[in-house]
């Protein structure tokens, strides 16, 4: 274990202490590695998401758009003034934009939906909610089975919720929940596109997924357990579901049709290059226009439906992509140097720790075209990434089980995870900070669970 940490401390270090001009990305291209200072913006940014709340939040409240934006912008005139690196910056926008697109059409395409379930609250009736959000999660996506779930799960437990039901939601719905398709989660989809099969993802994690989703549900049920707030009220219960908004399903399955139209997947798709959107993002934003316009006016009051988590997602999001770009170059640069040291276990930690404060999509992408060169094959060649999934499976699993999995460690882990945490606010909930949710809660419950999956699966393999 020790040999472990210290090679994953020595690549995670090396932004310190690299002296290299030439990377290639994971795109096949040659950039000049940014200075290892530029990564500060980024540190700096994601230190006042994490302070902004709770030491100054009159000032993070009013400004922090501002801020995402002006952190944002150093970076984006230092790629293109100093490296005059245009391709970096297109890349992400068009990354950045696919993000956006996805997020706010599942966002507002759920907005119109209205679940009512009207029994008690129970500890096992919360677990059932969360093990659905988890399954459908690979049908609909994390985001939306988030959007779908997350105001029914808040009315349901009106009378006794606390902020662990929503962290807990996050840990599964909104993460774990989709590791078994391509659509359940970004990182994944990305694989499906550099030549993955879209089954492969099932057949090779669900023996994994399946008990760390029981155990994870297991101990929310022996939380949940002790809470028993609101259990003296004597209130009658129909037991009736109630679903409202089903013209938002077509909405959705337009949503899930649009995330395949890409050139790389259909050839006839047409591609906008170099503009940094294609068919399936305007199909996308189309959706949130049509959507919201509609939308029953009723179920729109009923959700409490407003435009401010999505919006506040979307600017700091905007701050986090431009920023990070030097840190996921400089990665990419260094997994690829030291790809030949490392084990599926080291590829385990070092993706997931990263894809816990980086965008777990670039991450898995630059980890995987790592363990591909460490067995001289190209990841921009789909037959040679299919063929290294079918030969050397555990790397490819441990690189995708991380990005997902790893990605509820903290809010900016994943895209939903800061939008149920707005929704859940907006709501009334005083959900921890930045660092309570990762010190309270994240820690002491995932990572546990995650250093057993780690020796019971990858431990002594090479």
């Amino acid at each position: 274990m020790k040999k472990i940490t210290s090679k994953i401390i020595l690549l995670l270090i090396f932004l310190f202490n690299t002296n290299s001009i030439f990377a290639s990305g994971a795109e096949g291209t040659e950039h000049v590695l940014p200075n290892p200072f530029m990564v500060l913006p980024f540190a700096i940014l994601l230190l006042m998401i994490a302070t902004g709340p709770l030491f100054y939040h009159h000032f993070w409240e009013r400004n922090y758009p501002k801020v995402s934006i002006l952190l944002g912008s150093i970076t984006v005139l230092y790629y293109l003034i100093w490296l005059n690196d245009t391709h970096s910056l297109l890349h992400t926008a068009h990354e950045y934009i696919s993000f956006i697109a996805l997020l706010s059409s599942l966002f507002v395409a759920t907005g119109g939906i209205l679940i009512k379930v009207d029994r008690k609250a129970t500890p096992l009736l919360n677990v059932i909610i969360l093990l659905f959000g988890s399954v459908i999660a690979n049908i609909i996506g994390t985001t939306g089975a988030s959007m779908l779930l997350i105001r029914p799960f808040i009315k349901i437990n009106k009378d006794r919720i606390k902020p662990y039901h929503i962290i807990f939601f996050i840990f599964s719905v909104s993460n774990i929940g989709g590791a078994l398709t391509p659509i359940g989660d970004p990182p994944l989809f990305l694989g499906f596109l550099r030549g993955i099969d879209f089954f492969w993802f099932f057949g090779h994690i669900w023996y994994v997924w399946f008990p760390t989703l029981i155990v994870l549900l297991v101990v929310f049920y022996i939380v949940d357990s002790f809470n028993k707030e609101g259990e003296k009220e004597s209130v009658n219960f129909s037991n009736k579901i109630e679903f409202k908004g089903t013209k938002n399903l077509l909405y959705l399955l337009i949503i899930l049709i649009s995330v395949f139209l890409d050139p790389g997947i259909l050839s006839w798709v047409p591609n906008f290059s170099p503009l940094p959107f294609g068919i399936r993002e305007i199909i996308m934003f189309s959706v949130v226009i049509l959507s919201y316009k509609t939308a029953d006016k009723k179920i729109l009051e009923a959700n409490e439906f407003n435009f401010e988590p999505i919006r506040e997602v979307a600017f700091l999001f905007v701050g986090i992509f431009a920023s990070m770009i030097p840190a996921l170059q400089l990665i990419a640069y260094e997994a690829k140097v030291y790809g030949q040291q490392l084990t599926p276990g080291i590829f385990y930690w070092a993706t997931g720790i990263l894809s816990a404060f980086l965008d777990n999509a670039p991450t898995f992408l630059n980890f995987l075209s790592a363990s591909l060169g460490k067995y001289a094959y190209d990841v921009n060649i789909k037959t040679q990434v299919h063929e290294f999934s079918e030969l050397y499976p555990f790397y490819l699993q441990a690189i995708s089980i991380a990005a997902v999995f790893f990605g509820a460690m903290t809010y900016i882990g994943n895209g939903p995870n800061f939008m149920v945490k707005a929704i859940s606010e907006r709501s009334g909930i005083k959900m921890p900070s930045f660092f309570g949710y990762l010190i309270k809660y994240s820690v002491p419950i995932l990572l546990p669970i995650f250093i057993i999956l780690y020796f019971i699966v990858y431990y002594g393999k090479v």
